[in-house]
């Protein structure tokens, strides 16, 4: 875990980075918007992304208070993971970003902006 994360003395942006850092996390959080999904679901939707590394980012997340794990007790065992309200929240807070991301390409690409 990233020390960033946890130093109160850098810039708000950097933190909020630092606990987004990474290439899978945003993608997991865009998915977890739409509600509740096992880990299989999250695979299936990212099928270049491996359980191994799946794992570990959603263990981050669930440590930086933005994804909750439950785990039901039936057999075979089913764990679902969604987003907390902090998650939620970050969401709405990327959204700005990545509208920007977008008009960032389209002047990259030289592609006229969809209104």
């Amino acid at each position: 875990m990233s020390r960033r994360r946890h130093d109160p003395n850098v810039c708000g942006v950097t933190a909020a980075i630092a606990v987004v850092d990474g290439k899978w996390k945003t993608s997991l959080i865009w998915l977890l918007e739409s509600g509740p999904l096992r880990p299989a679901e999250l695979r299936r939707q990212l099928p270049c992304l491996s359980e191994k590394v799946l794992t570990q980012a959603l263990r981050e997340m669930e440590a930086d208070g933005l994804v909750h794990r439950e785990v039901y007790d039936e057999l075979p065992l089913k764990t679902v993971y969604s987003l907390t309200g902090f998650g939620r929240d970050l969401a709405g807070a990327l959204g700005p970003l990545s509208d920007w991301g977008h008009r960032r390409l389209e002047r990259l690409t030289g592609a006229q902006p969809v209104s």
